[in-house]
């Protein structure tokens, strides 16, 4: 049978069962006796149960009658040890009432037992402590001044009339009768008048219970008590935060000095980010957000109107929480907290919850509007700051400065300039007029180009490392985005910044692919087709555009992706509202390859055949998506019909959320024209000995100047073997330098050659991680691989800008391109 069986006993058998095995051992004890044992044993006794104040207040005697007996003998390691244990029992027992006399009458007579053995040593008639017992004394000495301290008052009162002091104390400690108990229609009656008070939001009979059942006495005076609390719980289990800030919001309606209300907001706003971490959402819920946002605004106005307290990283807490501390008028009082760390966090918070939201809800657009409320709190902490760093500078808070400022030029950085502006005018409403900034002043605030240029000279001044590399990189971006294409390009050449942009962070990287891609969309926009198309071609022949953007993610299905390295990457995700278009960024990239190719396919005979490809299939309908309309108009226009072409490109949709769309479309059309130019002519050059400019005037649409100037520019790359007749105005084309066929094939070939060492240089540099592009420095631009890139491709995409360089002569470095990869996708 099981051993579990016979554990199911009463406490009784049990205790009945030892009492006879104790008496059967004695000889004293008689029979009459046995069964008087069995009988009290067999009736219930009494349990009793003690509450966790009586049990606290048992642990502190004993500790105090250890130290008592410690004295008696001299023995100062105990006594050092059962003090910690002692102190560390008091606050326990402090947090659910007051302190007991008890411990102050501890404190006291240790603290005249010390004074008495110090004056005992220095009368050296006493013996000489040993080593261990000599630095356990010393430790209880200088620790029991720093401890008294505290209860001064109450000691003092103990030492004037100990007699009465310990009396106060028993008749205190009495235990008051104890009150009936209500019977259960009672406890009825009482839960349902409870029920009906609370529903009907009579809440005047109720009050906050703390530890212990005592009700919990909110003052000016127990306000560092309750936030000492507060911080101390917090990283604990089962500690209930909302708990917490009901309490701080009572607390800030009893606070009546600056002091206490900046210690009150700085712990309510760092137990509101503390939801996060205990929640199960990823980011801030907007409610919490909002209140938090709006006592950071309200924490920044107390910092405004008391400037002699100052909130510092570096500064130190104040630990004694039973007294207040005295600022005196004209000194500077430091408070330990970060106020760049709180609206950093706030920007993060929001920036996650954008991640999160459906962009494509109207939660999203009311999400964002909180957007205005946050730049103003930026802008304000940038001005406190700035304040801060006039009077006293020193590193740190230049680099707080720059944390803000970096902040605030990366919410205003990527939008039009017209929405800036109604976002500085916003925000300058909204702040106090007496409030004002040497670095943006606020009579600047409706130029923001100068706002921009303002922020990153600032930054490009006093900041280095990351924060100044973004600081250009987001210059670039705005500068591109209005349409600055060669202000733009000539700063990212002068930064340098495609040669290191490796040694920088993930998000950094991704900023400097985003500018890039931008700095093609200008390009396109200003009518450069070559420099977009060379801008464009790394990042969007990659295939990773999603990626490289940080505008999604690519899973596929035999990644090695973990799922931490998984979850950093869904983090880095941009908020819908910074989205480049790809859609659109794909259309001018095919669109900007059509226009270089389709006249070097008709130039080199044996890539004609890349169209062609289109034609196999069985069924070709109208063009569906933008990538269809892009291979349309190339065959048009390789056919040789340019209005065709130009009408099919014009038909495209996507151009309508390009700024002046018909502006883009008349540039579109032009190019066209031109390109047609070059295509027709590459095309049926050997049959022509000569051709009339006026004959292709009519033909394209163009001015006989725009002709001569096209021939010219192609005679001068040698691209087309010819010679201009100006007496006749024709084109007189030389038959003795047209290539056989094996020649052409010949070229190929060392084309296709090139194309393909490029394709192993680049996996090999992959692979090695910089090595081969390291191995490429070292020996210079004449060496292999050095054949005028303008960067090196790094690890989340490669980048290349174009130094000015004119358009490439010939056919003889084309290998189908993206319009031919285009084709075969």
């Amino acid at each position: 049978m099981s051993r579990f069986f016979y554990r199911g006993g009463s406490d009784s058998e049990s205790s009945s069962s030892d009492e006879r095995r104790r008496i059967d051992e004695s000889s004293d004890v008689d029979d009459s006796s046995l069964e008087d044992s069995d009988e009290e044993s067999d009736d219930e006794k009494p349990t009793i149960v003690k509450s966790a104040k009586d049990k606290r207040l048992e642990g502190l005697e004993n500790t105090i009658r250890l130290i008592d007996n410690a004295e008696k003998i001299n023995d100062w390691v105990v006594i050092s040890n059962e003090f910690d244990n002692l102190n560390r029992q008091i606050v326990k027992i402090t947090q659910s009432g007051p302190t007991p006399k008890l411990y102050v009458k501890a404190v006291a007579d240790l603290e005249d037992f010390v004074n008495e053995t110090a004056a005992k040593q220095k009368q050296a008639s006493s013996k000489k402590m040993n080593a261990s017992n000599q630095k356990s004394f010393n430790a209880v000495k200088q620790r029991i001044k720093k401890n008294n301290k505290d209860y001064a008052a109450q000691i003092d009162k103990y030492r004037e009339n100990k007699e009465a002091y310990l009396e106060e104390a028993e008749e205190a400690e009495k235990p008051a009768a104890p009150a009936p108990k209500p019977t259960k229609v009672e406890k009825i009656q009482n839960f349902v008048a409870a029920a009906s008070a609370a529903a009907a939001g009579e809440d005047d009979g109720f009050a906050t219970v703390g530890r212990g059942g005592k009700t919990m006495q909110y003052t000016s005076e127990s306000i560092l008590k309750h936030l000492r609390t507060i911080v101390e719980s917090r990283g604990k289990k089962n500690t209930d935060r909302m708990e917490q800030i009901k309490i701080m919001e009572k607390l800030l309606e009893v606070a009546t000095s600056p002091y206490q209300r900046i210690r009150i907001y700085l712990t309510i706003i760092s137990t509101r980010f503390d939801l996060t971490a205990s929640s199960s959402a990823n980011y801030m819920s907007a409610e919490q957000w909002k209140q938090a946002d709006d006592e950071f605004a309200a924490l920044l106005a107390v910092l405004e109107e008391n400037r002699n307290i100052i909130v510092s990283e570096s500064a130190d807490e104040w630990e004694d929480d039973e007294k207040q501390p005295q600022i005196v008028p004209g000194e500077t009082f430091y408070v330990p907290g970060s106020i760049v760390s709180y609206i950093e966090r706030l920007d993060d918070e929001l920036t996650r919850s954008l991640q999160q939201i459906d962009p494509h809800t109207a939660e999203y657009i009311e999400r964002l509007s909180d957007e205005q409320q946050l730049y103003n709190n930026i802008v304000r902490t940038q001005l406190y700051a700035e304040s801060l760093n006039a009077g006293d500078k020193n590193d740190a808070r230049q680099d707080s400065v720059n944390r803000v400022v970096i902040r605030r030029l990366e919410h205003v950085y990527f939008k039009p300039a017209q929405v800036v502006s109604i976002l500085e005018d916003s925000t300058w409403k909204a702040l106090p007029e007496e409030l004002d900034s040497p670095v943006t002043p606020r009579s600047q605030a409706g130029d923001v180009s100068a706002l921009i240029q303002t922020l990153t000279n600032y930054l490009f001044q006093f900041s280095d490392g990351i924060i100044r590399a973004r600081s250009m990189l987001c210059q670039i971006y705005f500068l591109a985005l209005h349409d600055q294409y060669y202000r733009s390009r000539d700063l990212m050449l002068m930064s340098h910044l495609s040669e290191n942009i490796s040694n920088f962070d993930v998000s950094t990287q991704i900023l400097f692919n985003r500018t890039l891609v931008q700095i093609g969309l200008c390009a396109f926009r200003a009518g450069l087709i070559y420099e977009a198309q060379n801008t464009l071609g790394d990042i969007c022949g990659s295939g990773r555009q999603k990626e490289l953007l940080a505008q999604g993610i690519i899973l596929q299905r035999y990644s090695t992706v973990t799922p931490e390295q998984e979850r950093l990457e869904r983090q880095r995700q941009l908020p819908f509202h910074m989205h480049i278009n790809l859609e659109l960024l794909e259309c001018i990239y095919l669109t900007s390859s059509m226009f270089l190719e389709v006249p070097l396919m008709a130039q080199t005979s044996p890539s004609r055949r890349m169209l062609d490809y289109n034609e196999r299939q069985v069924f070709t309908g109208p063009p569906e998506n933008t990538r269809d309309g892009v291979i349309m108009s190339a065959k048009f226009l390789a056919a040789g019909d340019w209005k065709k072409a130009a009408s099919m490109l014009a038909s495209i949709k996507i151009w309508d959320l390009m700024p002046q769309p018909e502006k883009v479309k008349e540039m579109l059309s032009q190019q066209t024209q031109e390109e047609g130019l070059r295509t027709y002519l590459f095309t049926y050059a050997p049959f022509y000995d000569s051709l009339s400019i006026s004959s292709l005037a009519d033909m394209f649409e163009l001015p006989a100047k725009k002709i001569t100037a096209i021939i010219s520019r192609m005679i001068s790359h040698e691209e087309l073997a010819a010679a201009l007749d100006q007496v006749n105005d024709a084109i007189v084309f030389r038959k003795g330098v047209e290539l056989s066929r094996l020649q052409s094939q010949i070229v190929t070939l060392a084309d296709k050659s090139m194309v393909l060492l490029e394709s192993n240089e680049k996996t090999l540099e992959q692979r090695t991680q910089g090595m081969a592009n390291a191995f490429q420095r070292e020996q210079g631009p004449g060496a292999r691989g050095g054949r005028g890139r303008g960067g090196a491709n790094q690890a989340r995409g490669g980048h290349r800008l174009p130094g000015g360089q004119g358009r490439r002569p010939g056919g003889q470095q084309f290998g189908g391109g993206a319009l031919g990869g285009a084709i075969k996708a």
